[in-house]
Order: structure tokens, then sequence, then C-alpha cells
């Protein structure tokens, strides 16, 4: 197989550049303006970052995608999905909000934001998995399975369930809707934190099954009867409900392969990567740790796989930040597997196995490098 492309260029600016003008380089060097966009609906897919996190990509990248896309003839929005666990960006409206106190809004990114699964992150469209092990159908967000072309723009980091977050990460969880989210995440169903449940009864008409009964003013869920959709996390004004977050690791990694390749089936698309500001946790934690690795450049290709598999290897061959997580986890020394090092119970390696089994990307790259 020929090794897909993956072109790299690093966060040193000399006097009168910029990494904004950078990152338009190596775009443009691994071929976003061939794309066809003329007069098609591209959605622009990032993470808005969680209220109180300072790691999430600046709203300077989006405005450039964007203005890219319209350059190329393209309509752009920027999009996410609303989240399966509690916090700021669990429905739409709160979504937004985050999005815009973040500095994400029209004038700041010259284009609109759209949730890609709508207002209770219930509206989504399933896609057939072709060569999948564990996943038939893909639930994803809606606005984004009606998009003409895809663009993602991500932030990569380490994370505590999946060992790193990049293209995969932001094309698979972040595409799909709260029952996608939930079919990647548990192997088991919701739960209800009794001593938070304040038996309002609010979940029960949000429940299709009718798998929720309240008894000494508490709600229940029948484990036989749901089915997972994750309506009554969405539903619940007091975050009482929550999924189990208890799938195996290597097998949320293989559903998140399998759920990127089906957001991808058919449609043209487009990423880029910046490296920068590395946290040991993912940005949908309302804070964020000290970088575990120094910054280490902006990479774009056609190819989410080896887009991911190049940052890696990036990522591995940086020293250890002093006083961070990942400098106190290794006793001061430099380990050989940083990710692995920062979150040892993950095991990154598995993405690029189950891609490789699926006949999904290339894990074999040729880096470019642009300067």
């Amino acid at each position: 197989m020929t090794r897909s492309k993956v072109y790299f260029t690093d966060m040193r600016c000399e006097i009168g550049d910029s990494l904004i003008d950078k990152t338009r380089r190596v775009m443009e060097a691994a071929g976003f303006g061939t794309v066809d966009m003329k007069d098609r609906f591209v959605a622009i897919k990032l993470h808005f970052g969680e209220l109180g996190n300072l790691s999430y990509l600046r709203p300077n990248y989006a405005r450039l995608v964007a203005d890219m896309v319209k350059e190329n003839g393209g309509m752009p929005f920027l999009t996410d999905c609303n989240t399966l666990y509690v916090g700021r960006r669990k429905h739409a409206l709160e979504h937004m909000d985050t999005a815009n106190m973040n500095g994400f809004n029209p004038m700041s990114t010259g284009c609109q934001i759209i949730i890609g699964d709508g207002l209770r992150g219930t509206d989504d469209v399933e896609i057939p998995v072709e060569n999948g092990r564990y996943v038939r159908t893909a639930k994803i967000g809606r606005a984004i399975a009606d998009s003409d072309v895809l663009v993602t723009l991500n932030h990569f980091k380490c994370h505590e369930l999946t060992g790193m977050g990049g293209a995969i990460k932001n094309l698979a969880m972040g595409c799909a809707s709260r029952r996608g989210k939930m079919e990647m995440h548990s192997a088991g169903k919701p739960s209800v934190d009794g001593d938070m449940c304040r038996g309002c009864g609010r979940c029960i008409p949000n429940c299709a099954q009718d798998a929720i009964s309240m008894s000494d003013r508490k709600a229940s869920i029948d484990l036989d009867a749901c089915v997972g959709c994750g309506r009554c996390i969405g539903a619940c004004p007091f975050d009482a409900v929550s999924a189990m977050m208890d799938e195996d690791k290597d097998v949320l990694n293989a559903k998140m392969v399998e759920y990127a390749s089906a957001v991808l089936r058919d449609r043209p698309s487009f990423h880029v990567t910046v490296v920068c500001d590395v946290s040991p946790y993912c940005d949908c934690h309302g804070e964020n740790d000290v970088p575990v690795i120094p910054d280490v450049g902006i990479l774009a290709s056609f190819d989410p796989v080896a887009l991911d598999r190049a940052c890696v290897d990036l990522v591995q061959k940086q020293p250890v930040i002093p006083g961070s997580r990942l400098h106190d986890n290794c006793g001061g020394c430099r380990p050989d597997d940083l990710l692995t090092c920062n979150h040892p119970n993950t095991r990154w390696q598995s993405h690029f196995e189950h891609a490789e089994e699926m006949g999904f990307g290339n894990c074999e790259y040729e880096l470019v490098e642009i300067r």
C-alpha cells in the first residue's frame, strides 16, 4: 500500500510570520484547495472546549479554516455534538453558550455554529459501518451527516480512556449523537444517582421504552427495557443520570475507529491537527493541567489514521515538561512510551490495530515538512 502523505510544520515563527500563516501553508501544501466545495455545505468539526478549560484550540484557527472554505466557494459552519457526560455542553443551548464564552461566534470565526445532534442530543442519522466488528450502524449527528464536506480541526492531547485524542476521536466521539456516544462508551446502560435525584419525573416522558419508574420519589431504570439512547441524561435538570462508562478500553478505541469510518463514508474530507498545549486529560474537563510536553506543530492530511499516527510518533520524541503529570508519573525519567506512562490503563495502539484490520486509512505515512 502506498504511504499516505502527512504535511507538517513546527510552531517556530520568524518576525512577520504567524502560526495562522503557517497553518494556511501546510493546509495548501496538503491539497486543501483540491476539495470540491463549490456551493456545498462544509462542516468544520472541532471541540469548543468545556467551560473552565483553556487548552482547547483558539478560535483563530477556526476562522482560518472557515475563510479558506469560503475562498474555495463552500458554505462553512462550525459544529460539535452534545456530550454524554454532565457538564456545560449536554444540550444545544448550554453548548452554544459555552462556545460563545470560549470565543467562538460568527464575528470571531466568520461562520455560524450548528450543534450537530440538535437540542437534546437526539437528532441523528444511522450510517452503516462497513467491515466493522462491534457496531452495525453509527449514530451520527444529523447536521454533520447532512453536510457535503467534512473538515476536522483537531487538538491533539492525552486522554484518560483512549490514551490519546486526535482526528479519529474528533470524528467518532465528536460526531456521534448521545446514543452513539453511549454505544461507544458503555457496555451497560445509564444509572441514576439516588442522592442527586429529586423525583421531578422529567426523565419519564423522555423514555420511549417506558424503562423509567418512580419509587419513594426517586427514579430507577429497568436495564432490561432500556436501549441506551441516553435521552434521560439530557432531560435530567439535576444531573442525576449518567452513563456507566464501563466499556473495555480496547473495544472503545475499536468502536471509535468504526464510527470514524462511517462518518467519512462517501464524503470528501480533510483533516488538520494542532499539537500544542498537550494536556494530560481531554478538553471535556472543566479544567486543564499543565502541558506534559512542549508544543510540537501543525499537521494536515486527507488520511485521519495516518495523521493520528504521525502525531503520536512526533509526541513520543518530545522531552517531558518538568512539574507535569507525566513528569510525576515517570519519576523524572523519560519513558519509552509517553502516552502509556501518562495513563497506564490505556492502550492507544488499538486505534491503529483496528483501523488496519478494517482497511480504514493507512498507518504508514510519509511526513512532508513545510516551512
